[in-house]
């Protein structure tokens, strides 16, 4: 049984987020647990004060008169009635559990509450509230912070309003049915709000990971790290949009470019694929090669072997090969249809009739006499088994010995389709040929004109595609082949219109428009400091690794889990480990869903956006440090659940609270489900590296040197197609360097790479003849890209964004480089200068950051020569 289970495939769904209820789940640790409570009181003294008696009997009047009151006491001075007042938030945005009986009913409660509380303005009035309390714990000197160990109770405010903006952030960007016109207009007006957020003086993303940046520069900084990273994701989730809406705006601006558009769904893709098992030993090899109806078959053969000694080798293998694995020649044969078929007759059953038998070459002969060896001799003008015989104008025949194996199996086959017809399980359809449409880079199309051009012609034609005059068929033939599955991607033309732009900056450069979309709009803002934030975002992400061991310099992501007391009793300290593992948990999935998005969002709006970020995350070791990630026993990771039921929000807060007992530790791993966020993490990081190496023979290299084939080898054993997609993907960009001897002793591995990885044609990854894969120019690779970006960041930004202050520029000027300089002093100074828009929108915050905040030593200008 438990084998079983083993080969069956995981059961999940890969998608933008879990569900709801797990999501909101996620945001509390059980370690929070006592604080619903507080909250809970805190509300009812709000109720008795006001005289009245519950929230759910209020009327809408009177709901919103309440929440005024609250708006009204959370601006107050006073940071003990603010957090009180935030408590009284908190408790109606999550639910008033208080006062549900089930959770259905404190969903619908929190969902009610979400939107009140976005048509009222408390969204915006507790966004400012989290930047006043950034603020003033940037402002506490750092004497006067704690220098024992952090904890839970450091950073309740900041807690208590990262719960409030992420449950609404969740709540808001999930659409329901059963929503009113005034609810959908609420929830659209909500998105609208968010995307203009980003021209706000402070955005509230640049805030969140602002925040990130000093949880990692101040090792005595308490943050909620796990918050902060969660409503990252879920504001870019929410703003930028998921994959299925990225996937819809990638068709549309192919339609507009005048490309091609795929007739395939790339996740629907994926979702239909089955997983696959590579064997473990030669006999398993031999088994789960073949369907059980084939298994049986080879049985029965073997033992009929046993029984007709008389029958020589050669003949049983020609008997066994009607029944060998269908082979399929074209990628829209069916194999049934191709297989070999027997004619029924009355000979094969042992009586005469009008086919005989031949025991020279083993198939149906229709000529009514039995041949003999010397008259096959005569016929064929060769002895037996010397060579394939030439077909005849006489029918095939088969020995008697063999009719008599050929007549069991048939019966056997026979058999076997009546117990399938008389099923009660339905039949599953095997869909024949590969899931991906193959495609050709018109770079390669390029290259085999040129070859087979100067193979038959002598001298090729430069970027002539068309052009197939002095050229055999079958090449024409390929030719044609390599046409039909021309590919030619976005980031193809933008590559190409950034040659152009370089070429002629005073014609093309002057008439380019940058499009004002979101993920634009995101870049610029982000650009001064994205270096910054990847290298942070990648520290937190190797300090949560279950494979990273605890250091002193290492970064404290455990200040927001860690209660006041550390537990005393063995059940408590269970609770507590499970906690931490599950809170390490979380961190990984936000963390690689940030990265992600954010990869395929840059990718979407220009290549040289994505390159500048993928560039930075190569830079600061990402790829060894996500094959540090899986090194580890990964089928155990994404299936072991770190949960405890009992303690999750909501149902730790609702009816009858139950004693934590060993008992509620057990049954927490049973089943075929994975650990849905182990498994989505896992996922996202395959993919981030998968964007970080694809035709980059330098990174693919540094998967090399680092060993990742047998790492990546052994994550095969998670039973679950997308994941081993995504493997099978790293695999296959790197088998060409990996030397005959490995490809020969992984034909399994080499098998699944050609079953359900895209196919390119004229890409030899099976062979190792690459002639790109040239050692010396793979540094130069890098170097050119990244003069590439720089000059495409300079051109539309003004700034390489390598420096960590400075606000980019929107305008598109004129390449420097043809511009006259002038040297007079006065026409200088009398110069106007437009400063960008968001400096100005900004220009307060600049002058407290850079002159009112920053501490100059004006002695040092005395101590200049030219000035004293």
């Amino acid at each position: 049984m438990n084998t079983k289970d083993h080969e069956q495939d995981l059961e999940f769904v890969y998608d933008d987020s879990d569900t709801y209820e797990n999501e909101i789940s996620d945001l509390y640790t059980f370690t929070e647990e006592p604080e619903f409570r507080v909250n809970l009181e805190n509300f009812k003294q709000l109720l008795e004060a006001k005289g009245l008696e519950n929230w759910s009997n209020l009327s809408p009047e009177k709901k919103v008169l309440l929440v005024m009151h609250i708006i009204q006491v959370i601006e107050v001075t006073d940071k003990a009635e603010r957090f009180k007042a935030t408590s009284w938030l908190l408790y109606l945005v999550q639910g008033v559990y208080g006062e549900c009986r089930n959770i259905e009913e404190q969903k619908q409660n929190c969902r009610d509450n979400c939107f009140l509380f976005y048509k009222l303005g408390i969204f915006a009035t507790v966004k400012e509230l989290l930047m006043m309390e950034i603020h003033l714990s940037d402002s506490t000197p750092s004497t006067e912070r704690k220098s024992t160990m952090l904890s839970l109770a450091d950073c309740k405010e900041l807690r208590s309003l990262l719960n409030i903006l992420y449950t609404m952030v969740e709540t808001l960007r999930h659409e329901d049915t059963m929503d009113s016109p005034e609810v959908t207009k609420l929830r659209s007006d909500f998105l609208h709000d968010l995307e203009q957020g980003l021209h706000d003086k402070e955005p509230l993303l640049i805030v969140l990971f602002n925040m990130v940046l000093k949880f990692c520069s101040e090792t005595s900084s308490c943050l909620p790290m796990r918050k902060v990273l969660l409503l990252v994701w879920k504001l870019l989730l929410t703003i930028l949009g998921g994959f299925r809406s990225l996937n819809e705006k990638k068709i549309k601006k192919r339609k507009e470019a005048g490309l091609p558009i795929l007739n395939e769904d790339p996740l629907q893709v994926v979702r239909d694929m089955k997983a696959s098992a590579p064997p473990t030993s030669a006999s398993d090899i031999l088994d789960l090669a073949q369907p059980p109806g084939k298994r049986r078959a080879r049985r029965i053969l073997a033992e009929l072997d046993a029984e007709t000694t008389d029958i020589d080798l050669d003949r049983s293998s020609k008997v066994d090969a009607p029944f060998e694995e269908e082979k399929v020649t074209s990628i829209d044969d069916d194999p049934m249809e191709s297989a070999p078929t027997f004619p029924v007759t009355d000979s094969l059953s042992g009586s005469e009739g009008d086919a005989v038998l031949d025991k020279t070459n083993g198939v149906v002969k229709s000529s009514g006499h039995i041949a003999s060896q010397e008259d096959a001799e005569g016929e064929l003008g060769h002895p037996p088994g010397s060579m394939t015989p030439m077909p005849t104008a006489s029918g095939p025949t088969l020995s008697k010995d063999t009719a008599s194996i050929a007549a069991k199996l048939l019966k056997i086959r026979k058999e076997q389709l009546e117990a399938q017809c008389n099923s009660p399980i339905p039949e599953v359809k095997v869909i024949s040929g590969l899931p991906w449409v193959p495609k050709a880079r018109e770079k390669d199309l390029e290259a085999f004109l040129n070859v087979v051009r100067q193979k038959f012609i002598g001298y090729i034609l430069p970027g002539d595609l068309t052009t197939d005059a002095g050229l055999p068929p079958p090449t024409k033939d390929s030719i044609k082949i390599l046409q039909k599955h021309k590919y030619t991607s976005l980031s193809e033309l933008q590559t190409a219109n950034e040659v152009q732009i370089t070429k002629c900056p005073l014609t093309v450069g002057k008439n380019e428009i940058i499009p004002e979309t979101t993920v634009e709009k995101l870049y610029q803002i982000m650009l001064p400091n994205l270096p910054q934030y990847v290298i942070a975002l990648l520290k937190i992400l190797l300090a949560a690794a279950p494979t990273s061991k605890a250091k002193n310099d290492s970064i404290n992501i455990l200040s927001d889990v860690l209660p006041e007391e550390m537990p005393t009793m063995a059940v408590t300290s269970l609770k507590l480990g499970i906690d931490v593992n599950r809170h390490r948990e979380v961190i990984v999935k936000a963390i690689s869903a940030v990265l992600l998005i954010l990869l395929k969002h840059l990718k979407f709006s220009h290549i040289y956006q994505f390159e500048y970020a993928s560039q930075h995350l190569v830079f600061a070791n990402c790829i060894p440090l996500v094959l540090k990630f899986f090194n580890q026993n990964i089928v155990a990771y994404v299936t072991t659940k770190n949960t405890i039921p009992d303690l999750e929000f909501p149902a730790c807060v609702l009816g009858e609270k139950k004693e934590l007992t060993a008992e509620s530790f057990e049954g927490m791993d049973t089943g075929n489900l994975p650990c849905w966020r182990n498994l989505f993490s896992s996922i996202n990081l395959l993919r981030i590296l998968n964007k970080l190496v694809k035709w980059k023979h330098s990174r693919t290299m540094m998967l090399v040197v680092f060993k990742s084939a047998p790492i990546l080898k052994r994550a095969l054993k998670v039973r679950q197609a997308i994941f081993q997609l995504y493997v099978l993907k790293l695999l296959k960009v790197q088998t060409k360097y990996l030397g005959r001897q490995w490809r020969k002793s992984n034909m399994k591995t080499m098998s699944a790479i050609y079953q359900k990885v895209r196919h390119r044609l004229n890409d030899d990854w099976a062979f190792g003849n690459d002639i790109d894969a040239r050692p010396w120019d793979f540094q130069q690779e890098e170097c050119e890209l990244r003069a590439f970006v720089e000059r495409f960041n300079i051109r539309r930004y003004h700034t390489t964004g390598s420096r960590a202050g400075g606000t980019p520029s929107i305008t598109s000027p004129v390449d420097e480089d043809y511009t006259s300089v002038d040297n007079n002093l006065q026409n200088l100074l009398q110069e106007e200068i437009e400063l960008p828009l968001d400096f100005r929108k900004s220009y307060d915050v600049w002058l407290e950051r850079e002159v009112y905040y920053a501490k100059t030593d004006w002695d040092q200008l005395l101590k200049i020569p030219c000035v004293q």
